[in-house]
């Protein structure tokens, strides 16, 4: 539904979470325009028949999307345009003592990381050649860490020839390029009904509108992705998609997911930009969704989610049709890699740094994830190998109250709201990597201690 206003027979069960989606959807549509006011509370609740309490709750879930904003004295109002601040889903404010922080995603901080380090660049102290420090050429770059980064690719389950393969300074240029290249502005882009919290902000400066799409413990519902985009009159270009358990979700999409998606976005004419910012942590994972659907797909990772913060480097496999596009759109953006990383990170992939860094980490993660799930309970979504883990929290519990709680015995966590498109239910994101190991145990328990007695089960 994307009418406005809403009828009775609009309304299902659960009504507010029904309500939400479907103010949600009139604001997508245009039904509902920027600075508009919403009904009042007993008003809407009388003209669907639903409590007053049912339109507070909608209304709450909308203001925990950014899609309206309450105003005291004044009412509700849907929201006139994006922020020129953008709040990060994660800790940053300065305290006296800094907390447990289990809310930026990072790789676990491993001591093999710095002797990685310290070994690499003394060997290339004596051996740099003189492109990593002299090169100002995109394409000579691209030539000489091409099949570095198609080696790294295949780690991840694509095949792509290294002349279909764009050098990125990571995860999000590639992500930004990718969106550049394939986008107007004013078009929407699809996305899981939660997805990273750098794409709200990229879609923000590119002018772009997102467009929440509705799935399932599998992730993203095909034919919802074909029925939005028919519903889009034209204006959806693409669908971005977490599939191996990056995004906030922490999932793995099985194989046949992957391959329903790839054809839905055939179906409705869409380019597929896939984010693998863990890149090939997960063991035995299905391939990876653009291998489906190469000639529409662009495929982009990174170093820094999976061997070390530091190691800025990603890699953006595109189509052959598409690759000259985005490589002007990078030379506007950012004009190149950094050789110095590159070089690195040949000398890792080569010489069997990285594949040793990536067998530390996932077994480091392992154990990790086997204490989150005996310390908070299955409801704490996420695999074995993953960075963070997902708690969905009871109807009606109020995230904020939790997080503050959480921070006064000095652990940081993430809100779910800050990774969602469509208004869902309350929830946190756990991350795994940061804290030493003693500290992550006491700050799991500091967790589980401060939950609804029902977020366990």
């Amino acid at each position: 539904m994307s009418h406005w206003p809403l009828r009775r027979e609009d309304i299902s069960r659960p009504a507010y979470r029904s309500l939400a989606q479907g103010i949600a959807a009139a604001i997508d549509a245009g039904s509902l325009r920027p600075g508009q006011r919403l009904p009042p509370h007993r008003d809407l609740a009388w003209q669907l028949g639903v409590s007053v309490q049912t339109v507070s709750r909608a209304y709450e879930e909308l203001i925990r999307a950014d899609l309206i904003s309450g105003e005291v004295g004044r009412g509700s109002f849907v929201k006139s345009g994006p922020r020129e601040t953008i709040e990060v889903p994660w800790f940053r404010a300065p305290t006296d003592r800094p907390p447990i922080d289990l809310s930026m995603m990072t790789p676990v901080r491993l001591p093999q990381i710095r002797t990685a380090w310290s070994e690499t660049l003394v060997r290339l102290a004596d051996r740099l050649p003189d492109p990593a420090m002299l090169s100002f050429r995109p394409r000579q770059t691209m030539s000489l860490y091409g099949g570095m980064a198609a080696a790294w690719l295949a780690r991840c389950g694509l095949v792509v020839p290294a002349q279909r393969i764009l050098i990125t300074n990571g995860t999000t240029p590639g992500m930004f390029v990718a969106l550049m290249t394939v986008a107007q502005p004013g078009d929407i882009i699809a996305t899981e009904s939660a997805t990273c919290h750098t794409l709200r902000p990229a879609a923000q400066a590119l002018h772009l509108r997102l467009k929440g799409v509705p799935g399932d413990d599998r992730g993203m519902d095909p034919d919802a992705l074909i029925a939005a985009a028919r519903a889009s009159g034209g204006r959806m270009r693409a669908v971005f998609l977490l599939p191996s358990g990056g995004g906030p979700h922490a999932r793995i999409i099985d194989r046949e997911r992957r391959e329903a998606l790839a054809q839905a976005a055939a179906v409705a004419g869409l380019m597929i930009l896939e984010s693998d910012p863990t890149g090939p942590m997960p063991p035995r994972r299905p391939p990876a969704l653009s291998s489906f659907a190469p000639e529409r797909s662009f495929y982009f990772t990174g170093l820094s989610k999976c061997l070390s913060p530091g190691l800025r480097l990603g890699f953006l496999a595109m189509p052959e049709d598409w690759a000259e596009v985005a490589l002007n759109r990078h030379l506007s953006m950012a004009w190149m890699a950094t050789p110095l990383m590159a070089e690195i990170a040949q000398d890792w992939i080569s010489g069997g740094t990285a594949d040793a860094l990536l067998a530390a980490q996932r077994a480091e993660l392992a154990a990790r994830n086997r204490l989150a799930t005996r310390v908070l309970g299955p409801r704490a979504q996420g695999f074995l190998h993953g960075l963070h883990r997902w708690l969905p929290l009871p109807d009606g519990c109020d995230e904020a109250v939790v997080l503050a709680e959480a921070l006064s015995h000095q652990v940081a966590l993430a809100p779910g709201a800050g990774f969602a498109v469509l208004p869902s239910g309350p929830a946190l994101r756990i991350t795994l990597g940061g804290a030493p190991m003693r500290d992550l145990e006491q700050a799991l328990r500091i967790v589980s201690a401060i939950l609804p007695p029902d977020s366990r089960i």
